[in-house]
């Protein structure tokens, strides 16, 4: 048997690799202008950029999941941080938009593919008690990238220029995501793989093949459409409405925050009051957020909201991951983690670009902020309709 430290040396692993990785992905928002000003693209081309790499990386969690069910997390995350490391790498040398759609988009789709839900599946079966807790701890990883690293490539860009930044963060996630990558693991009982028997709960067929899943998977779907708008189009909105850039970034880095505020506590408070219940609030949450984005224009107020709107992210984020553990078991739960998040890749592959062709048709953001909050609520009330759920049996 591992000593019980282990586990949280494995939180600590998963915790890594989603900060560099989404680190590296939401520090887009620093480099929005320089590329479009170098490449004279529409907003809603550049924004692609991003969907596209958002897209990719919630698709392949699906079959990073299973890989990792099968091979285990330790090979398909030093695969996923090698890359992350080329992408990063090739996309310092893009002599145009499109090619960053083959580096940038592709090397950190896969990259974090290969990373996020085998990290986040390979923290369940090593806790039965605070499972959310924990699970909120490791995916804090992600609201601390989002809050340090766009400042950092901002720094870096005045330094280095867009393109020496972008080879900076393929350093910095081969280096600190390598290290990750050589401890994580998701077999508690260190038994070899071939001999372990399967954990309890609900295979992957069984569980794609039930209601349950597909009402998970609808209501998770609905807020997605507009839950990564605001990473992508709150620093040039903020820029339009006459602040300089670097508050931009700033609002951008004031989400990742409220999202490591959110992925901390909202764990605690779903395991006391009840994690269905709780994913109901994060949706409705973000809904009033993207209202409150719609009415404000100043700084304080551009600020409250993006810190609010990262708590409740970061709590949906945390929260997810223990309710598929408790409504289907740890047989298969990175599968069906990663089948799941194949929703979030639909509503980030069309959110953030039809907010930037909104943008460039109207000259105004209101009718994808409007749109995205009403998902949002509706998100929210399918959530709620899952209190009574009961768990999909063996």
């Amino acid at each position: 048997m591992k000593p019980p430290q282990t586990r949280w040396l494995v939180v600590a692993a998963a915790f890594t690799l989603m900060f560099v990785g989404f680190g590296a992905a939401y520090s887009f928002a620093a480099f929005f202008r320089a590329l479009q000003e170098e490449f004279a693209a529409s907003r809603g081309h550049v924004s692609a950029v991003f969907s596209v790499a958002a897209f990719l990386w919630f698709a392949l969690g699906a079959p990073g999941g299973m890989l990792a069910d099968r091979f285990g997390t330790r090979r398909v995350a030093l695969a996923g941080v090698a890359c992350l490391g080329a992408g990063l790498a090739a996309a310092g040398l893009a002599p145009s938009l499109t090619l960053l759609y083959v580096t940038f988009s592709v090397g950190l789709g896969v990259g974090i593919g290969l990373t996020y839900v085998p990290s986040v599946g390979a923290v369940q079966p090593w806790f039965t008690h605070n499972r959310a807790f924990a699970s909120g701890i490791a995916v804090a990883g992600i609201g601390a990238g989002n809050f340090l690293v766009p400042p950092l490539a901002a720094w870096w860009i005045e330094l280095f220029g867009w393109r020496g930044a972008f080879f900076a963060l393929a350093a910095l996630c081969v280096v600190l995501g390598g290290a990750a990558a050589a401890v994580v693991d998701n077999r508690p009982g260190g038994v070899p793989r071939a001999a372990a028997p399967p954990p309890a709960g609900a295979a992957l067929g069984s569980a794609l093949r039930s209601r349950l899943f597909w009402a998970l998977y609808g209501t998770l779907l609905l807020p997605m459409f507009g839950c990564f708008v605001p990473m992508v189009h709150l620093a040039p909105y903020a820029t339009d409405a006459g602040h300089p850039e670097a508050v931009g970034v700033l609002l951008v880095s004031l989400i990742g925050l409220g999202s490591l505020l959110g992925r901390f506590s909202i764990g605690a408070f779903a395991d006391r009051v009840g994690r269905i219940a709780a994913l109901a609030w994060m949706f409705a949450g973000l809904g009033a957020m993207l209202l409150a984005w719609w009415v404000s224009t100043s700084v304080l107020a551009l600020g409250a909201m993006a810190v609010a709107f990262g708590v409740f992210y970061g709590g949906f984020v945390a929260t997810l991951p223990a309710v598929v553990m408790d409504l289907f078991g740890g047989r298969a739960v990175a599968g069906i983690i990663g089948w799941l998040y194949t929703a979030a890749g639909v509503g980030t592959l069309a959110g953030p670009p039809l907010a930037g062709v909104a943008f460039d048709a109207f000259g105004s953001y209101d009718v994808p902020i409007l749109a995205a909050a009403v998902l949002s609520f509706a998100g929210a009330a399918g959530a709620y309709a899952l209190r009574g759920a009961r768990p999909l049996p063996s």
